[in-house]
């Protein structure tokens, strides 16, 4: 059954179609009937004579007037976001709606399009192969800024250990050091800025140095190891890392070039309100702003100075981004041709059924694409303190056979069919079966049989002794726990109807294996906190639900021992560190560190990185469920327009799009 304002959204899309007629029988060329008099003159025979005549005709006749092809209309597209940009500085925020009006404004150096990098704003991605990224062994000395072996960046000193280059752990006893350190040369494409001015190297050093500037609220995860980045002519860059640090994507380490002409004279904080740098800034890309309405919208034209102007980019004559956050008001102003996109912060895949019949009536054009966010439910497998592992409950999930269990008694491809109406796939690791890095073969992809899952359960000996339906716990330690009915909890957040969906469909699943679960909501702030305190990474819950990134490069590092949330001072990773599972395998963890301390284009590295998720895969840690869907939408005259699971914005490629006349 419908909601209320679905079926609104129905009846707006009934009168459509007879619109639609209306219209095109209004612009049907006119037609006109006249009456036509001429003279004719023939000849005729009369009395065996000829002779010429001439007569008076008047004829009725049917006038079509001569169509003449209309003047070029101005290409002007209209963007609708659900919200308004908190600004347009880089380092300010990060907003997905900012990044919307950011690509269209400032060039993009490095693309993640289709779970890889394409250079654009420089003249090629370095690679190791070609000669412009280079690994080489440096000797290192008290005092110097190394990467530890930990993976932070450490100064050298005594009780210090480090990897060095024969890939030893080794603790510094103030003897030199010899380890790998990789330098990489980028050059910058040339271009300028919409005042007129060059863009320079230095505009990139100036960049990275404001980046890495304490006030700046941005990450400093790469500056922190980086050990120099500077110009090495008008438009070439280096970047050195801190000897130890072996960025797999070493090739993305080059700054954004900032206007220094503009910018350089503000501090830090003052970057972040200046009207300059926040609202109206000059641009180095396809676009420039001409005006911000607050509330209201945002109008770019073409930057006059845009270096792909000889290629006809860009094709548009303006865009203009229109907030709306009512996705009633975007949808219809989508149908009536006042928005010719729609984003993805204005739709999700509750919309489906309203797209797809609008699709089917050609008034618009869906995009349903799976993203890099998955859903997943986790195993509380080794738990903190008193909760769990026999203390505080039984220690259900230890035995990889019953998490295999409940795997396959979750039917996930109905939650892809109920929840996401089909437009989505089940996911069996912790990247999609799309990415370059899915293992072609040896990954185990549980199916759904709940038939084979109580096999599997009476094979461990979690039976039904007493017949109600529910298991008990059985082993052979003779735990106090012998005889305990299998009911478990499983916590997620509030607010949200697809968790809520997902997780009512497998507490139905779960019975049909004989388990009980207790569903309990909590609001994000406290399932998100941080240990000891928050249950999810204080590691006190029986099972969990929430959604991880899975990014271009895999993320076998979620899952890795030394990443087990708890204090450090007990040998766990820390109260913020992501595997809030508890889980430990020494095969994993030598395949992911494998994986990601090599660097990309090596056997090592993609073998490492597939074998850790045919371990993942076969373990279960948790139940990979299904990525989540970035829905759009766009009228049908939109050309160039789409939607990549890791270009991060739909408008990445805005420079490109294009309007049919």
């Amino acid at each position: 059954m419908f909601t209320h304002q679905l079926i609104k959204r129905w009846s707006l899309l009934a009168i459509i179609p007879l619109l639609g007629v209306v219209l095109l029988a209004a612009c049907q060329p006119a037609t006109e009937t006249i009456e036509v008099t001429r003279v004719v003159t023939e000849v005729v025979t009369e009395a065996g004579e000829q002779i010429e005549v001439t007569r008076v005709v008047t004829e009725t006749v049917v006038v079509t007037p001569e169509v003449t092809e209309a003047p070029a209309q101005p290409k002007d597209l209209i963007v609708c976001m659900a919200q308004e940009p908190d600004t347009l500085y880089p380092y300010g925020g990060s907003m997905l709606a900012a990044l919307a009006v950011q690509v269209a404004i400032f060039e993009t150096e490095v693309t993640t399009f289709s779970y890889d990098y394409q250079p654009l704003g420089i003249e090629k991605l370095p690679s190791l192969a070609d000669g412009d990224a280079v690994v080489s062994q440096v000797e290192v000395n008290e005092g110097d800024l190394v990467l530890d072996a930990t993976g932070n960046p450490a100064t050298l000193g005594a009780g210090v250990s480090v990897i060095n280059s024969d890939g030893e752990v080794v603790e510094f006893d103030g003897a030199p050091i010899t380890m790998d350190q990789i330098s990489v040369d980028f050059t910058l494409k040339p271009r300028v800025w919409s005042d007129g001015t060059p863009v320079t190297a230095a505009d990139s050093v100036y960049s990275f140095e404001v980046n890495r500037d304490p006030d700046t609220p941005a990450t400093k995860f790469v500056p922190d190891r980086t050990a120099s980045y500077e110009a090495t002519g008008e438009l070439g860059l280096n970047w050195t890392g801190i000897p130890g640090y072996l960025d797999p994507t070493y090739f993305t380490n080059v700054w954004p070039p900032f206007p220094q002409h503009i910018w350089g004279q503000f501090s830090a904080s003052e970057l972040l309100e200046a009207e300059e740098v926040a609202r109206l800034p000059v641009s180095d890309g396809a676009f420039h702003i001409v005006e911000w309405v607050a509330g209201d919208s945002i109008v770019l034209e073409p930057n006059p100075f845009y270096y792909r102007q000889a290629e006809g980019l860009p094709y548009l004559d303006s865009v203009t981004y229109k907030f709306i956050p009512d996705t009633n008001q975007l949808l219809a102003q989508l149908l009536s041709g006042a928005c010719d996109i729609g984003t993805q912060d204005g739709l999700s895949a509750s919309d489906a059924p309203f797209l797809i019949e609008a699709e089917n009536n050609g008034l618009l054009t869906p995009y349903f694409q799976t993203g890099t966010v998955f859903e997943h439910i986790d195993f509380g497998i080794n738990s903190y303190g008193d909760f769990g592992d026999d203390q505080g409950r039984p220690d259900w999930f230890e035995d990889a056979r019953v998490r295999q269990a409940m795997t396959m008694c979750t039917d996930r491809q109905g939650m892809v069919d109920n929840i996401l109406f089909g437009r989505s796939e089940v996911i069996h690791s912790y990247v999609p079966s799309v990415h370059p890095l899915y293992p072609e073969d040896g990954l185990t992809e549980w199916p759904f049989d709940v038939e084979g899952a109580n096999a599997l359960l009476d094979e461990v000996g979690f039976i039904d002794s007493d017949g109600d339906g529910i298991r008990e716990y059985y082993t052979d330690r003779g735990t106090s726990w012998e005889g305990e009915p299998f009911v478990i909890d499983l916590g997620t957040t509030t607010g949200n109807d697809m968790r809520q969906q997902m997780t009512q469909i497998f507490k139905a699943n779960m019975l049909e294996c004989g388990i009980d679960v207790t569903l309990y909501y909590v609001p994000s702030s406290e399932w998100f906190a941080d240990g000891p305190d928050g249950p999810l990474f204080g590691r006190r819950y029986d099972l969990g639900e929430f959604a991880w990134v899975s990014a271009v490069q895999p993320s076998c590092n979620l899952y890795l021992t030394s990443q087990i949330s708890g204090p450090e001072e007990e040998g766990f990773g820390g109260w913020g560190a992501s595997n809030n599972t508890g889980w430990s395998n020494e095969a994993f963890d030598l395949a992911c560190n494998t994986a990601l301390s090599s660097l990309p284009g090596t056997p090592e590295y993609e073998e490492s990185h597939k074998e850790a998720q045919r371990i993942f895969s076969q373990e279960v840690p948790v139940i990979p469920a299904f990525l989540r869907l970035i829905v759009a939408a766009a009228r049908p005259n939109v050309v160039g327009f789409g939607v990549d699971p890791t270009g991060g914005t739909e408008m990445q490629n805005i420079y490109q799009f294009d309007m049919q006349q």
